[in-house]
């Protein structure tokens, strides 16, 4: 297996723990450990803020009794004396073990990855780090006049392991090293409220980051909002961005969570697969694997192969996100979206949003800058922890767009968009453009009619 950027090897830790379990006297165990090296800077007017290194160690260990019940334990030291530590605490947990609830392991651990690829690239040293940053923020400062500070800024690459091991064979390990550059601007004219807007960037690697892109975008986007407007308080025809539609898609995820289904903290039951819940040309698919997704998982927290999964085809629901445990709940196969735990958590990868292939997707020709009727750009949502009430569906949330009205477009100055995501995805119009990579999922923009908007007045 070739070395890790960590230095780690998971035939050879899985070699060890078997040896520790046999002295140990335990027969069932697993192990999930994810490792990284952190390199990060900010800056401030031209000057360092913050310079950081980090290494991180997260591992986790589950043993399972004689009478089934799992303990569970985590450290962060992968040495021969952490790790009999680790097993002997969760050795000793699994006696008040939950009896009601006891996760196995996936019947997928074991079976063939497919690849991914995922370049690995060599860090560059922090200095260098320092000096793009600081060029990218004179850049960004000397794009417009309005522009007096990148009060939020950073530049960060990282080189990391995942692994997950188990007694009954299975030995998965993932090496990935990425990077991001974000920055966020902050503009004000004579005798008007400061206006910011920011961007991001992905890569597998810091030399291959669009900075270029960023701080054209970071600079239009800050620029954009200086024109500000307060709205009317009514219902507008709205259009969401692919970062603020897949943001109010991943707030109602639990549609589509098994482990919430079971919970009874879902907006669906167990009956609700093949039931309609959106506009007929709508397909959503959890697409971990995308070629886009930068960080890609080739596994879930179980060893469980990722996979693209249709969770809805034509406005209808098709799958639930499973873990072992609800997938044996339900009967069906685990679908690789599994976090690791007593009691396994189940949650969402990457989405992909767009139309039903042959269903004409819905109003076609859309474009928000030749509507007659005033529309609603949704640019980016706030506050989705406060303002959203998943169990219930309903949503309250600041949001940063624009008012446009035959062409013509005005930032709003404040205001928040309401509404219900069971009402929101059978009022979805049809969509303008083609889909974008975002940080979150492959998404175009969406038309969605009658949405409440108030204004701050």
């Amino acid at each position: 297996m070739t070395r890790s950027p960590s230095g780690l090897d998971a035939e050879t830790l899985r070699s060890r723990l078997d040896q520790m379990a046999a002295r140990s006297g335990i027969r069932q165990w697993d192990l999930g450990a994810a490792c990284s090296t952190d390199t990060s800077v900010q800056v401030d007017r031209g000057e360092a803020k913050q310079m950081k290194g980090a290494q991180r160690s997260s591992i986790t260990v589950r043993v399972w009794n004689d009478d089934g019940l799992v303990g569970i334990t985590s450290t962060s030291d992968l040495s021969d004396a952490g790790l009999e530590r680790a097993l002997a605490g969760a050795s000793e947990a699994s006696a008040f073990g939950n009896a009601d609830d006891i996760p196995a392991f996936s019947p997928l651990a074991t079976a063939p990855l497919q690849p991914l690829d995922q370049p690995i690239k060599e860090p560059v040293s922090i200095l260098d780090l320092l000096a793009t940053l600081k060029d990218a923020e004179h850049q960004l400062l000397e794009s417009h006049p309005a522009i007096d500070t990148v009060p939020y800024n950073g530049l960060a690459q990282r080189s990391s392991d995942r692994i997950y091991l188990n007694s009954a064979g299975a030995c998965r390990q993932q090496q990935l090293t990425t990077a991001s550059l974000y920055l966020y601007a902050r503009a004000e004219e004579a005798g008007r409220k400061p206006r910011s807007a920011g961007a991001v960037r992905l890569a597998y690697g810091a030399g291959d980051l669009d900075i270029a892109g960023c701080i054209k975008e970071a600079a239009g986007l800050t620029a954009s909002h200086l024109d500000y407007a307060p709205i009317e308080t009514g219902r507008y025809t709205c259009v969401f961005s692919p970062e603020a539609f897949l943001d109010l898609i991943g707030a109602f995820s639990n549609l589509f969570n098994a482990r919430a289904v079971l919970d009874g903290v879902s907006l669906s039951n167990r009956e609700s697969l093949g039931n309609t819940i959106a506009v007929p040309f709508l397909d959503l698919h959890d697409h971990g694997r995308h070629p886009g997704n930068i960080g890609a998982s080739a596994f879930d927290g179980e060893g469980t192969p990722t996979a693209r999964l249709a969770l809805m085809e034509g406005g209808v629901l098709r799958h639930f996100l499973h873990s072992e445990a609800t997938a044996r709940a339900f009967g069906v196969a685990p679908t690789g979206h599994a976090g690791m735990g007593a009691k396994v958590s189940v949650g969402p990868d990457w989405f992909e949003i767009g139309a039903t292939p042959g269903s004409g997707g819905g109003q076609q020709g859309l474009d928000r800058f030749t509507a007659e009727e005033p529309i609603v750009w949704i640019d980016s949502l706030s506050a989705l922890h406060a303002g959203v009430k998943a169990s219930q569906g309903s949503f309250s949330l600041p949001f940063d767009g624009w008012l446009l009205k035959r062409g013509e477009r005005h930032s709003i100055e404040a205001a928040t968009v309401a509404g219900d995501i069971r009402q929101v995805l059978k009022a979805i119009v049809g969509f303008e453009g083609e889909a974008v990579i975002t940080p979150d999922g492959l998404c175009p923009h969406v038309w969605v009619e009658g949405l409440s908007i108030t204004g701050d007045t």
